[in-house]
């Protein structure tokens, strides 16, 4: 596996800016499953700004969350002779024909955040590791609760999601790892796990439903910023906030940010939209110019867990998400 560190992308980012002629014909397509989310949304901008910035032309299309309208804007794409694809897709599975047929038109594709099944022929996957963040994160929390008896409220995206079990995973596996190294034994109790849609509304509403039969929960830990956010919305309402402890296992929403500096909510993983997209165009683009051959199936962004003692340096006001 192959991790993309910030310091890279910008050495990256310095030289492709620095006036280098690009050749005619450097057309790259983005399919996205839904913009009806803003961390969706924001790899969108991202991913037609890194675009223009090196020289090709974008053409963005939104699935609008369903998996027919998605294969239908991949097959308009690549007819619309884009050089390379970038996809978030919507179906791991339902979307692998679409995009075998266009890497057998010749057009490279290179999925994005969402994994798709071993089956399709991409170039690579590029997004954050919720692994390695996961580990990050708990290790932090580890450390600021030393000593401490835990009793975690988990809150979940959706039943059965890769990506939120990687991320739940990760962060216990970090857990268990810091408080071994801190005292020798792990010992923390998970009082009940809500299903919150990876949404505030959904997030509230299992928060609702775990405090009524766990009313002593002082960690709350979710699978990303948005269900968390509205987690603590349920706290307030019940006077909790300030003596539960809010860790994401991912996302650094601009929300959570901002409440990480004013130290309302603890700790979240890095899992940054623009860098992933921007990471996905400069390999497209290499791709196209064939100065990037050695591409592994998998490229993870350097991972970080954001706190209170480094949210300056991820906090952008400025940002879609």
């Amino acid at each position: 596996m192959k991790f993309l560190n910030t310091t890279a992308v910008a050495a990256l980012t310095s030289m492709l800016l620095s006036g280098v002629a690009y050749a005619d014909g450097c057309k790259i397509g983005i399919s996205m499953k839904t913009l009806d989310a803003p961390y969706f949304a924001a790899q969108d901008v991202a991913a037609r700004k890194r675009a223009e910035e090196i020289g090709c032309t974008p053409i963005s299309a939104d699935g609008g969350n369903d998996l027919n309208k998605q294969i239908a804007d991949v097959e308009d794409l690549v007819a619309q002779g884009v050089n390379a694809l970038i996809i978030n897709v919507r179906d791991s599975q339902g979307l692998v024909p679409a995009v075998n047929a266009a890497s057998a038109a010749g057009v490279p594709v290179i999925a994005i955040d969402s994994t798709i099944d071993a089956a399709a022929d991409i170039v690579t996957l590029v997004q954050s590791s919720n692994t390695r963040n996961g580990m990050l994160v708990g290790q932090w929390l580890a450390d600021k609760t030393a000593g401490k008896e835990l009793k975690i409220a988990l809150l979940s995206g959706d039943q059965g999601n890769e990506v939120g079990r990687e991320r739940r995973l990760g962060v216990l596996a970090g857990l268990i790892e810091g408080q071994l190294q801190n005292q020798g034994v792990a010992d923390f109790e998970i009082v009940g796990q809500g299903w919150g849609g990876w949404g505030n509304e959904g997030g509230l509403t299992a928060m609702e439903d775990i405090l009524t039969a766990h009313p002593d929960v002082n960690v709350v830990l979710g699978e990303n910023d948005s269900m968390l956010l509205g987690a603590r919305n349920a706290l307030r309402a019940q006077g909790l906030e300030n003596d539960v402890l809010l860790v994401a296992a991912a996302d650094g929403q601009k929300e959570a940010l901002e409440l990480i500096k004013t130290g309302e909510y603890g700790a979240t993983g890095l899992n940054n939209p623009a860098l992933v997209a921007a990471t996905a165009v400069d390999i497209a683009k290499g791709v196209i110019d064939g100065t990037m051959t050695d591409v592994p199936a998998v490229t993870y962004t350097e991972p970080a867990v954001i706190t209170q003692e480094n949210v300056d340096t991820f906090y952008n006001p400025e940002a879609v998400f």
